[in-house]
């Protein structure tokens, strides 16, 4: 979560790219500190800034339904354990990691049952099913999509969208005008603005942004954003 090196992200290897994500990911450990990066003690802090930035849309005046959910990156199911089964009465997990999807059936207990589809794709190549989610949500992932994939899973998240459905995000950001690359998981640290471009040419429009609070100051500013 801290800020690596400067990239040019337009030039990028996309093989070697996507490449390096997936051997980082194997070797990581599948705990709530191997999904964080060693933060695991924002946990409780991050699922409570998500929950009151969700209940904006699934809780009158909100009119988002409270159906289905799509957990993008899904790691072992923090955020489905913690966050989206307590709302929604279903949850689809999406993600590239096999044996983090395993482990997510004895990490959910006896809440494994409400997950409907333990998915193993890179969202790169993931298409939803048309209207099934009524949110789609995509958390420390979106950094590991160029910025063409990315706005191509966007536009094909709006055919998976039901209706008022909408799609989250929540990720880390930098200065305006930088892109920062980690190194060490091979990701891609856009700025807000670069945030809201890519938003822009998927067609989405901003319906509600907020800045994460009670955050340690050493990791980057994290935004959440509900889209359509």
């Amino acid at each position: 979560m801290d800020s690596e090196d400067t990239i040019d992200i337009e030039n990028l290897d996309d093989n070697k790219f996507y490449g390096d994500a997936e051997k980082y990911w194997k070797n990581i450990s599948p705990t709530v500190d191997g999904m964080l990066g060693g933060f695991s003690h924002i946990s409780s802090t991050d699922i409570a800034g998500s929950t009151k930035f969700l209940h904006l849309f699934v809780k009158p005046p909100g009119k988002t339904n409270k159906v289905r959910a799509l957990d993008c990156g899904a790691g072992i199911g923090r955020i489905t354990k913690r966050l989206l089964l307590p709302n929604f009465s279903h949850v689809d997990m999406v993600e590239l990691n096999q044996d983090f999807l395993d482990e997510a059936r004895h990490y959910l207990a006896d809440n494994a049952s409400r997950v409907e589809r333990y998915i193993c794709s890179g969202l790169q190549n993931f298409t939803p099913d048309e209207r099934r989610y009524d949110v789609i949500w995509c958390q420390w992932v979106l950094g590991h999509l160029t910025d063409e994939d990315l706005i191509g899973f966007f536009r094909r998240c709006q055919h998976g969208l039901s209706e008022q459905g909408v799609i989250i995000v929540k990720e880390n950001t930098t200065a305006v005008g930088t892109t920062d690359f980690d190194t060490t998981d091979s990701s891609i640290i856009r700025s807000k603005n670069a945030m809201e471009e890519i938003f822009k040419k998927a067609g989405l429009r901003i319906l509600k942004e907020e800045k994460q609070k009670r955050f340690p100051k050493e990791i980057y500013d994290v935004y959440m954003f509900g889209l359509q």
